[in-house]
């Protein structure tokens, strides 16, 4: 029964995607249903693109795939804003802790996502943890460059501080670009002498802006969705085309992560971020910090979005990762 469910669910994405989304430099002979879904999400136009009308599409191709594959069944989620920016409650029907909290910082290479494409991990977190999960709607470049993100990020923060939990009551995750933002905010935090969350959990997280680790070069004809090219389009809609991308403002890597909170880093074996990941979990354990780093076989980017067996496996393992530290 699972597995014909899982069968249908593929076909219905492909054929939405076919019908939708035009894809391009994509040889559907090479990539299963699945991964050609997850790449068509990043291909709908072309992803050096950073006009307004391809940022359009790419941030309505992101809305069209989380319809698709977000769980619904026990979820309910409350749409806020907090003074201006756009969040939402992600909560389980019953049984929640409501005591804990976790801010979840979605990936998109902070160019793209809203908060229905949040909402596939923001889900999947508040099962795993039984935590309500708030996510929010940060501004997107390259309209609104670096540091809108940090600021808010930071709001939504001091939210959580106003509703009345404690910074260690909450964990902080984010995927991709939002992992970058997780360990920016952390960093900030410690900047302005207060207290760090309880934990970490960052998937695929983008930590060098650089672009300096080798899975860079061994992984590019691995990664089925990211491209050397759409991190350098996407790095200087954030930071502007100058900058320099070894600052820890921009590269977390390369910060002093001293005092950091104890940190769950998931990443694929075929992601050419996969170094960001390794480099971050050694990197926090040299400065004296926890990180336990899980390394997933024939994973790619963000893999634990698709409703397949490895990203129940890797939420399961986060899932218990919060419950220790807790």
């Amino acid at each position: 029964m699972a597995r014909r469910k899982q069968s249908d669910l593929a076909q219905r994405l492909e054929t939405v995607i076919k019908t939708l989304i035009p894809q391009r430099d994509t040889n559907a002979e090479d990539l299963g249903p699945m991964m050609r879904a997850i790449k068509a999400v990043h291909s709908a136009t072309d992803h050096t693109s950073t006009t307004p009308e391809d940022l359009e599409r790419q941030r309505n191709a992101q809305e069209l795939f989380a319809r698709l594959v977000t769980p619904s069944l026990g979820i309910r989620n409350d749409a806020l804003n907090i003074h201006g920016l756009p969040a939402e409650w992600v909560c389980l029907e019953h049984g929640h802790d409501r005591r804990h909290a976790v801010l979840y910082c979605h990936g998109g290479g902070y160019t793209c996502g809203q908060l229905g494409y949040a909402r596939i991990l923001a889900s999947k977190l508040a099962l795993c943890t039984g935590y309500d999960v708030l996510s929010f709607e940060y501004r997107l470049a390259p309209d609104n460059p670096y540091p809108a993100q940090i600021e808010d990020a930071l709001t939504a923060w001091d939210y959580l501080m106003y509703m009345g939990y404690g910074a260690r009551d909450i964990i902080v995750a984010g995927d991709s670009a939002g992992g970058n933002l997780a360990l920016e905010l952390c960093l900030k935090l410690k900047e302005q002498g207060r207290t760090q969350p309880r934990g970490l959990v960052l998937f695929s997280p983008w930590t060098d802006m650089t672009a300096s680790g080798k899975s860079y070069r061994t992984c590019r004809t691995l990664d089925p969705m990211l491209t050397m090219e759409y991190i350098a389009a996407v790095r200087a809609a954030y930071t502007g085309p100058d900058a320099d991308w070894s600052r820890p403002c921009y590269s977390p890597l390369f910060a002093d992560l001293r005092g950091l909170p104890p940190t769950l880093i998931q990443v694929g074996t075929n992601e050419i971020l996969r170094s960001d990941s390794e480099r971050l979990a050694d990197a926090l354990q040299k400065s004296g910090g926890y990180a336990a780093l899980e390394v997933y076989e024939e994973c790619w980017h963000v893999f634990q979005q698709m409703p397949i067996h490895r990203a129940a496996e890797a939420m399961e393992a986060a899932g218990r990762f919060v419950q220790r530290l807790m």
